[in-house]
């Protein structure tokens, strides 16, 4: 395998384990802690549940991650050169 296979290899990798990452903290710990700091309840309190990936949906977890991964992808194509997208 040559060099760019492989930093395209490391760039595909990277960008999806940052896009899964990202949507994770951004649904447990965003989700999460939103509730509780939220407005003074008007007519009955809200109680704060977390929420896991499993309450949330592993199809919307996974149309989450994705554009983020594309994203992660992006950038990380452009730094390291490794023409995954044309120019």
């Amino acid at each position: 395998m040559s060099s760019l296979t492989i930093r395209r290899i490391i760039v595909w990798v990277v960008s999806l384990g940052l896009g899964f990452l990202t949507a994770y903290l951004i649904i447990t710990v965003g989700f999460g802690l939103l509730p509780s700091i939220s407005l003074p309840p008007i007519i009955t309190p809200v109680q704060s549940v977390p929420v896991t990936i499993e309450r949330f949906g592993i199809i919307y977890f996974l149309t989450a991650a994705g554009p983020l991964a594309l994203i992660f992808l992006i950038w990380l194509d452009y730094f390291l050169g490794t023409k995954i997208l044309p120019d």
